[in-house]
């Protein structure tokens, strides 16, 4: 029998598709998880009720499970509660921030630059790579980051 911490452990191997250095559990977009009589349900709160990539996510949690010999495997979407970036783990800030994306701040920019850790930055563009980030450059070492934006 699989519990549902075996399953949140195989889940912590799935990348985010748009931002891979961060898993899926990472993220705390992974909200439940419940393992019975050979069934695995799996509820995931996408990040932004459009975002391009719960699809995908799902998709790769159903492979996941199914390799692994689960063959009743369920992925339900919950929009409410809404995602927040609160629920991105320490690992996962620390994931984020090591790939060269500035973690969400709350007090609405990067403390740094996650390439030099220079605290003199300044936001290049509100619009990043994707509706999630904001594009915002180093004045010390002159390089663009991305910064996950809070939510």
């Amino acid at each position: 029998m699989v519990t549902a911490a075996q399953v949140r452990e195989w889940l912590s191997e799935i990348p985010d598709p748009e931002i891979p250095a961060v898993s899926v559990t990472d993220l705390g977009i992974v909200r439940e998880v419940e393992a019975r009589d050979g069934s695995v349900t799996v509820v995931v709160t996408p990040t932004y009720s459009g975002c391009p990539a719960t699809a995908a996510i799902s998709l790769q949690i159903d492979a996941a499970l199914r390799d692994r010999g689960i063959s009743r495997v369920e992925v339900q979407q919950r929009l409410s509660p809404p995602w927040t970036t609160d629920w991105i783990s320490e690992e996962g800030r620390a994931k984020l921030e090591s790939h060269g994306i500035a973690p969400p701040n709350p007090a609405g920019g990067p403390r740094r630059c996650p390439l030099c850790r220079s605290t003199s930055v300044e936001r290049v563009s509100q619009f990043g790579s994707t509706p999630c980030k904001a594009q915002w450059r180093c004045r010390d070492c002159l390089e663009p980051f991305d910064y996950f934006k809070c939510l």
